[in-house]
Formats: C-alpha cells, structure tokens, sequence
C-alpha cells in the first residue's frame, strides 16, 4: 500500500479533527506512527500485521453502532476500510517525513520581504502591488480627484465630512504632495482623531458607557485611558501591553463581565480574558477551545486555560464542554514558540511576562493584525480575510509582511501605518463594488465602496443639519492630545462649606446650599462641574440635574435644559460621611454662553455669596424658597486645595464646554437610530460590523422618530442661517461636497418652495441625505 497516497487521504479527512494537530480526544492521536500505536484510553488501537487485532477496525466498520468512528462526518465506505486493512496487514508502514502533528502557526515570526524595484518616490504599497496587478493583467485606474479623495479621507482619518470651505481651500492648493499634507493635518487632528477612532477601539475592546455589568460593579470602563490613549497616538505595543498588564484605568478590558446568574466556564472572567486577548491582537477565534479542543484552528482546550489561567491565582481546572475534566492546563500563552512565561512565578509577574511576550518585536502576529484591520477599514475588506482568521495566507503576503515590519520600525506608530495607506496610489483609486460571487474569487482592484458607519452617519448629519448631542456621556481628558489649550475661569469659584477649616475636618452630616443667579439671555451653552466630598444632590430651578458620590472626581451636568433667562435658583444638598470629623467641601462652576456664536460670558460658581442652613426645611430645593435666616458659606480655597487637588481635572474638563452643542456620536450612549445603523452593544469583541444594509436600518431612516426630530430642527436652524437664494445650494455643498446640477437644483427649488417652506426646507433634507452620494464612501 502507498501509505501518501491512500492512506493519509482518510486520516486527513475523517480522523485528524479529533485525532491530529496536538488532538488527543479519547487520549489517542495520529500525529506519528509512535502516537498511532501507542493507542488510547480504549487501549492498543493498530496491530502491525494484524487487522483483525487491531481496535481502530472494528470502530471504522462499524461492528458496535454506538461506537463507530467518526462519530462526525461521513462514514468510511468499505473501499476505504479496505485500504486501512490492507495497510495494517502490510505492517502498517509510515512514510518519513509525513505528520499530522501540530502545524508551525501562520503568520506568526516577522519576515521583511523586499521592496519590489521601481520608483523611489512611490509610495511602497504601490510598489508592492505593481507585480500583483501585472500577474493579474490590471491597469491600475487613475486617481480619484481632489473632492472626492478629500470626503473619503476626512471620513477614514476623522470620521468628518470636510467643510466647503476646506474643500475649496484643498482643492485650489497647488503644491505636488498636498494630499500628503492632508492626511498628515487630519491625523494631527489628535481630538477628533481620538473620537473617531474611539468607535472602532470600543468596539474591539468591549468598552461602552452604560450597559450589562457597570451598574453593580461586574464591569469597568477603560473610557478615559482609551481616549488619552488615541489622543496621544500611544505607540502599539504600549497600548496592547497596557491592556494586557493592565494599569487601573485599562483593566476594564482583561477583567471582561461578570455575568448574573450562572454561566458555563468558558465565560468565565479569566477565560473572557484569553478570548479577547487572542482575538483582538493575534486575530485568531480561541471561543471554540474554550469548551473543546477547536475545530477551525489547531488550538486546543488545553491552549485556552493555558492563557486564561495566567490571569487566575494558579492554573485552571478545564472543563470540557461544561464537564470537569479532573486535569489542570500548563500555564502558557497559545503560541508558546513567542516566549516563555513562568509558571511558578505570581500573577503580576505572570502578567507582565505575558504582555512582553505578545508586545515584542518576535510577535509579527500583533503587527499583521492591526495592519490588516487599518487595511480593512479603508480599503473595505482585509489583505487577510476574515480579518480574525490571521492564520490564513494573504492575498499579497509580502504587502502584509513589510507593512507589518514597517510599523515595527516606525515605533509602533499606528498614524505612520495609517499615512502609508491613506497616501497610496492603491487607496487613491476610484471605488469599486463587490458582490457576493465576487468575494469568493477576490482580485484587488481598488478600494471597495462602504457604507458610513452609525457614528459617520450621525455626525455627518450634525455637520449637514448644526444639529449635534448636547453633551458627552464619556468621562474623558480633552485635553489629552490638544495643544496650546487652556482654560482661564472668567469666574474665581472656591471650595466652600460652613466653616473655613473644613478641608482640615469639618462634623459628618448633612448641609444645604442655595444660591439666586440672574441671567440677561437664555444659554446657548451650559454645563456644571460639580463635586462635593462624600456627595452631592443638585437641584436648579426646582428639578434635579445631578448626583454623585466620587468626591475625588468632578462631574459633568448639563445645565442648559435647566437654566433660563431672568433669575434662577441653585440648590445643594451636600453629605459628609464618617462618624467623626473629616475633611468636608462643596465645589460647582458653571459655565454658561449666550448671544451670537455664544460671545457672551456669564459663568458663575460656589463662592461665599452663596448661603447654607444644617437644616432642611420644607421647599428648600424650590424656587423663591425665602432663605433670608441662613448664613453665608465659608470659602475654602481654590479648585487645587488639598486633599482634593482637583485643578489639573478642573482644567481638563473645562475645555469640554467648547465642544458642548456639538458632542459627536462616539461619546453618547447609543440611540435608536445609532443602533439601527448598526453599533453594537459591545458585550462580545466586534473586530468588524456588517456593512450590508438591512431592513430595520430602512425602517429607521423612513420612520425613525430620531432622525425625524434631527431633520424637522435643522431644517429650521438652516432656514434661518440662509437666505432663501443659497439655501439649496449650501446644503448640497455641506452634504455631497458639490453645488446641484441644474435639474437638482431646478427639483430642489420647486420642493423647498417659494418663499422657503420649512416642510419644503425637511424634505429636501431628508431626500439629500438617504442619497448613496451621502451615505456610502466612495
């Protein structure tokens, strides 16, 4: 018997998934001739010589109905049960050199390839698809031109649509490498560059603002190191090892939820851990080994509780499809050939150990996989794809490669990365459409046309419409990244209570401050930071606008739903705890904008113009309550008195205000119509959402009561910023980047009415924005 030719062919296809690459269900693996007649739990499975003796015969033919092997899959038909006979009778010979052992992982050791030879002025990834499109017989199509490369990489840089203004100015620049320069302006846009990116980040590291886990405690968000993070364009391998060896503010991430009730064991914490780990940065599906040895990779049950077990206290017991198995993995990260990690060292150093090993320069699986995930979201679909099946070949294995060094070399800078594509001639490249058929049989042709995302789509309306979220619900320093940005208070708010040494101790109880504040407008912008040390009850104007109890932290209120012109009252009720005295204070600032473009100043804070009483008398909190017998408050100090020593996080949020009024969709909590649109809950990794269009997505923009509210209130912001005569023609322009051809604007005219109608000025709103022109990148 041809042992090549016969006899492998049936291994491989019916006995390896369970018996091959590192398998050993049922303790018997066929990964050598050695492991094959060494046999299994059942006992001596191959006899040389003897058929008849041997057990591995009579599971394939079947003799026990309830034993036959595979259990899975199609049977062995007696030609091929035949051949194993034959086989053990001749002896059982196995050919050298052939083994269904465990294959060395793909992608795995850096390799740097060549650059091809051609002009050294071109950009490498161009160069590197020179030969592909030449063995492909394709003529790479001209670039595309300047308004249209300027809206697809604003929306992948920054998630914005360029101004008319910036496309006018970007297109009547004359200099030979502004696009260039453009990339390299929008990626040093470190704010909205953090935004921005803060959707694909969240998304992958299962971070969110509100949702299962973080009322009770079994989830923590990474919100405010994330952002300051992207900010800050932390270099890769930082990032992922920070992630990895957590710091307080990113252990949200390896912590992962504590789910309510019972769960199997492959949710676990320590298990979520290992899952995320190996998805997010080594793009490969370990959920499968966490309950059995996997089925589409070679990883093992004994991989996954080897990686989760180094964030318990010792090794886990694994348990095999909620079964226990009695037997406990080898600590060790999935690709142990990357690095070595102590088993008997603790935890910390466990941890650290792991982040070094994944974060080195031998992992080039971390690099290729967030090379091919830049790659995919800008050209719509992944050198590598699926984009977490990274031991898969690439389509151009050498582009993947030297990119994924190039990275490496630039420090680990993701904008370098980032500004290698974003200036290629390949990114440059009208877009094309992909089908399903198409997929199968992928030939690199250009960039793939996509839809925007929910958050594209939203702030792509805010920028279109004025009308944007009123105020951010993620916690963030935004002044991480800025330069040359400060905030000087217009107003000298201090820390206060009821006696000047209470930062030093101040009696635990209850105390309650008012304050009359006289508006001459109505605010265009308010906001609050307030805290108060243990907690704090905010009323204005009768209505409660916020709480809190992290007196090491001041929070963010919207005042502006609350203030109004003419006179306002500001009640606090505000709690030291403790059974003995300990320090104890009260801090607000309000900052509060009206008139034209918000030029008029009337900020206003805790001082010792507000009053306190130790009681609480009834309507204390409402207005006119006549508090003439309280007494005056004490002033403490500044923002930066200790214990609190709060003025770094004073000036850090009091930058925020600049941006209230226009809050972008990455850092509110999800509505109705982001949903639809498709940003997900992130209690699971989502490493690539759906960029088909559905059905609910339809129904949402049709009759959705969001976007319905977004267009009914800027149809009446640009009635009244326009005049009747450029009102269509500054909205195609905000909108599609373009002024209306003739027929569009003769339609849009007759639709607005004359005079300008504001259902006209809606309709046309809507009409414009569920154009494709508007809502795919093309």
């Amino acid at each position: 018997m041809d042992f090549s030719k016969e006899v492998k062919p049936i291994f491989e296809s019916s006995c390896i998934k369970c018996h091959g690459r590192g398998r050993d269900k049922g303790g018997f693996q066929l990964d050598s001739r050695e492991t094959l007649l060494k046999g299994g739990d059942s006992g001596v499975a191959v006899v040389p010589g003897k058929s008849e003796a041997s057990y591995i015969i009579e599971l394939v033919q079947g003799f026990d109905p309830d034993e036959m092997m595979p259990k899975k899959g199609t049977k062995l038909t007696p030609e091929q049960v035949g051949i194993l006979r034959a086989w053990i009778d001749q002896g059982a010979k196995w050919d050298a050199g052939v083994t269904f052992g465990r294959l060395e992982p793909a992608n795995l050791k850096p390799h740097r390839p060549e650059v091809p030879a051609g002009d050294r002025e071109m950009n490498p990834v161009d160069r590197f698809l020179q030969p592909y499109f030449a063995a492909h017989h394709i003529k790479p199509a001209t670039p595309v031109n300047d308004r249209l490369y300027a809206r697809r990489v604003y929306l992948d840089a920054i998630g914005l649509l360029p101004t008319p203004e910036q496309l006018d100015a970007f297109e009547k620049d004359k200099r030979p490498d502004k696009r260039q320069q453009l990339v390299r302006s929008l990626l040093a846009d470190n704010q909205n560059y953090a935004v921005h990116w803060m959707s694909c980040w969240n998304d992958m590291l299962r971070n969110d603002y509100r949702g299962t886990g973080y009322i009770d405690g079994g989830r923590k968000q990474i919100t405010g190191w994330l952002y300051t993070a992207l900010a800050k364009n932390m270099p890769y391998d930082k990032f992922v090892a920070e992630l990895i060896n957590p710091t307080p503010e990113s252990e949200g991430f390896t912590r992962g939820i504590i789910w309510r009730g019972a769960v199997n064991a492959s949710q676990a914490p320590q298990m979520q851990a290992a899952q995320s780990i190996s998805q997010v940065f080594m793009g490969v599906n370990l959920k499968c080994a966490s309950c059995h040895d996997s089925f589409i990779n070679d990883l093992t049950l004994a991989d996954a509780y080897g990686l989760a077990g180094l964030y318990a206290e010792g090794p886990l017991e694994m348990v095999h499809c909620d079964k226990p198995t009695g037997k406990k993995a080898d600590l060790k990260f999935i690709y142990p050939e990357l690095g070595q990690i102590d088993p008997k060292a603790d935890r910390s150093t466990r941890l650290k150990q792991l982040a070094e090993v994944v974060s080195g320069r031998q992992d080039a699986r971390l690099t290729r996989t967030i090379v091919n995930r830049l790659w995919q979201r800008f050209m719509g679909r992944g050198l590598i794809e699926p984009a977490d099946e990274m031991e898969k070949t690439a389509w151009n294995q050498d582009l993947l490669d030297w990119l994924a060094e190039d990275m490496a070399d630039q420090n680990f800078d993701m904008k370098k990365t980032m500004e290698r594509i974003l200036t290629s001639r390949a990114y440059q490249m009208p877009a094309v459409s992909l089908d399903e058929k198409s997929s199968e049989d992928y030939v690199f042709k250009g960039p793939i046309v996509r839809r925007m995302s929910a958050e594209q789509f939203r702030d792509s309306l805010g920028e279109v419409a004025g009308i944007w979220y009123e105020q951010p619900v993620a916690q963030v320093d935004f002044s991480a990244g800025a330069s040359n940005q400060n905030f000087d208070a217009p107003f000298a708010a201090k820390w206060i209570w009821t006696e000047a040494t209470a930062a030093q101790a101040a009696k635990p109880g209850t105390n309650y401050f008012r304050k009359v504040v006289v508006l001459d407008g109505e605010p265009t912008s308010a906001m609050g930071v307030i805290t108060a040390d243990n907690s704090f009850t905010l009323f204005v104007n009768g209505k409660k606008a916020g709480a809190g109890k992290k007196y090491d932290e001041l929070q963010v209120v919207d005042l502006r739903k609350h203030l109004v012109k003419g006179t306002n009252y500001i009640a606090v009720s505000a709690v030291n705890d403790g059974d003995k005295p300990n320090p104890a204070g009260l801090f607000l600032y309000a900052y509060v904008r009206f008139g034209n473009k918000a030029s008029k100043v009337m900020d206003f804070g805790t001082d010792k113009s507000w009053v306190w009483s130790g009681n609480k008398e009834k309507n204390w909190d409402k207005p006119k309550f006549n508090g003439a017998n309280w007494s005056a408050a004490a002033e403490l100090g500044a923002i930066g008195l200790g214990p609190w020593n709060l003025e770094p996080q004073f000036k850090s949020a009091m930058i925020a205000p600049e941006k209230f009024g226009r809050v972008r969709s990455a850092l509110v909590n999800a509505d109705t119509l982001q949903v639809a649109l498709g940003r997900p809950n992130r209690e699971q990794v989502v490493t690539t959402r759906l960029s088909a269009a559905t059905t609910l997505q339809a129904l949402e923009l049709t009759n959705g009561h969001e976007l319905s509210d977004i267009i009914k209130q800027g149809s009446k912001k640009l009635m009244a910023e326009s005049s009747d005569k450029d009102l269509v023609t500054r909205l195609y322009l905000r909108a599609l980047g373009r002024k209306p051809t003739g027929e569009e604007l003769k339609l849009a005219q007759e639709m607005v009415g004359k005079p300008v109608q504001n259902a006209g000025i809606e309709d046309l709103l809507w009409a414009v924005t569920m154009l494709p022109e508007f809502q795919l990148i093309y």
